[in-house]
């Protein structure tokens, strides 16, 4: 049953550590699963972890923790070729799709050789709900901050764009973030748009933001608009805390 409108939930979190395994999901990532309104059957999620050159741990660690959470789950890999036959059917059968962190320059790049950019246009119309940490936050938005080119952070502006705002992340835990993100959106090279703390989320509905979210105490998320002296105006949204 896919979502009633599309959604997205755009985090810097959904995963915490753990004492068995190397991560262990956390509310942001469940709740993105609950968006899916799935009744009478196990829910289907679908792991992306191109970000991380498809890191064979990141995904076994996934299947770990889809079988505690009693998920349906499964992966697409493109590394060294599409483990599955049938892309564009799986992900539009699928109930929610989570992109994990990594290099977003090194995702972008390679959705849009294997035709995801069109493909994830689709299932985000059709109802699947769309989930992501970090480089899986920025993708979804017209661009934001990364590290994939560097320590030194630099711009990334050509995001699928389906989200018509900017995205910073990791806002509170990584000290350039913050500037730079201010920056950009005072220049004029990102447009407005919203940021998360470790910890937080931004729900869509359709293109607009309806709620923030957090699964740390204090994490927050803001909104950032260019203003008329051409200075960054950072404006912290309410956000609701998830147990």
């Amino acid at each position: 049953m896919p979502a009633d409108a599309p959604t997205i939930l755009a985090t810097s979190g959904g995963l915490r550590a753990a004492q068995r395994l190397q991560w262990e999901v956390a509310p942001l990532t469940r709740h993105a699963v609950d968006l899916a309104g799935t009744s009478g059957r196990a829910p289907r999620v679908c792991l992306l972890a191109t970000a991380v050159g498809d890191d064979p741990k990141t995904i076994s660690t996934f299947y770990a923790n889809a079988a505690a959470e009693g998920w349906q789950a499964s992966h697409l890999a493109l590394f060294p070729m599409p483990n599955l036959a049938e892309v564009r059917e799986h992900l539009l059968s699928r109930d929610v799709v989570w992109v994990w962190g990594g290099s977003v320059a090194g995702l972008l790049a390679m959705w849009r050789l294997h035709g995801l950019d069109e493909i994830f246009r689709e299932a985000w119309q059709a109802g699947v709900v769309l989930t992501g940490v970090s480089a899986g936050s920025i993708c979804w938005h017209i661009g934001g901050t990364t590290d994939s080119f560097g320590p030194d952070l630099r711009p990334i502006t050509d995001g699928l764009g389906l989200l018509p705002h900017s995205n910073g992340v990791h806002y509170d835990s990584e000290p350039q973030r913050r500037p730079l993100f201010q920056r950009l959106i005072a220049e004029g090279a990102l447009p407005p748009g919203y940021a998360t703390d470790d910890g937080a989320g931004l729900l869509y509905r359709g293109t607009e933001l309806v709620e923030a979210l957090a699964e740390r105490g204090r994490a927050g998320a803001y909104r950032v608009d260019r203003g008329p002296d051409g200075t960054a105006v950072e404006t912290p949204l309410d956000v609701r805390r998830l147990s």
